[in-house]
């Protein structure tokens, strides 16, 4: 009788923690714009500065369409430069060594969407894994898991919104929260890796939603 009882406290434990995993996901996608606005949204342009070590900062646009189209394009000496991209089936990316945009094979495409829009339906399981400080904020930390990979979610606690994202070779830091239609939207990205040498900051100054890009958009 005490094992069944002590094995329904940990069933009961383990579904309880999944709720309030889902519960903090699905409040974040509410207070930030809605689940139905965020799958209206079909193509994204952010225009602002992205500074690269120290003191390099460049005038920076990205381009993002469904389902997980992108390019990065930076200026330098008034010339704008595509240093990274994937036009639907190519993915490629500046050779620094050689200073020329190059295809690679193994490049793999992000989802224009982030895991946790409909995480359950991509196979996702998630954890809470209590409540844990991100600089000065108090963030709910969750846990998402597909296969072997991870990714840990910080969600300020007070409103929501997401603080910190890492991932196994990569932490995103997202901040000052703006309204861009419907939706909130970050325009301060943060990244920093293990190796310190993709670190970068993005200060947006613009985001444009649902616009239809030319054809040629993702092609390099």
């Amino acid at each position: 009788m005490k094992k069944i009882t002590f094995v329904l406290i940990l069933l009961f434990s383990h579904l309880l923690t999944a709720q309030t995993a889902a519960e903090i996901i699905d409040k974040n996608i509410e207070l930030s714009g809605g689940l139905t606005n965020w799958k209206l949204l079909n193509s994204v342009l952010l225009q602002g500065r992205v500074t690269l070590g120290i003191n390099d900062e460049y005038p920076v646009k990205i381009y993002q369409q469904r389902p997980n189209l992108t390019k990065t394009v930076i200026t330098i000496n008034k010339k704008e430069t595509a240093v990274e991209g994937f036009d639907g089936a190519k993915g490629y990316a500046m050779n620094y060594a050689t200073n020329k945009i190059q295809e690679y094979a193994s490049y793999v495409p992000e989802n224009f969407d982030s895991d946790f829009i409909d995480w359950e339906n991509k196979g996702f399981s998630a954890k809470y894994l209590g409540k844990e400080k991100v600089g000065d904020i108090y963030c709910h930390k969750v846990e998402l898991t597909k296969n072997v990979n991870k990714t840990l979610y910080y969600f300020d606690s007070k409103n929501y919104m997401l603080v910190s994202e890492i991932k196994r070779d990569e932490t995103l830091f997202y901040s000052d929260y703006k309204k861009v239609g419907n939706l909130l939207m970050p325009f301060r990205i943060e990244s920093s890796s293990p190796k310190k040498d993709g670190d970068y900051v993005i200060t947006i100054n613009k985001i444009e939603i649902n616009k239809v890009f030319p054809n040629n958009t993702f092609k390099f």
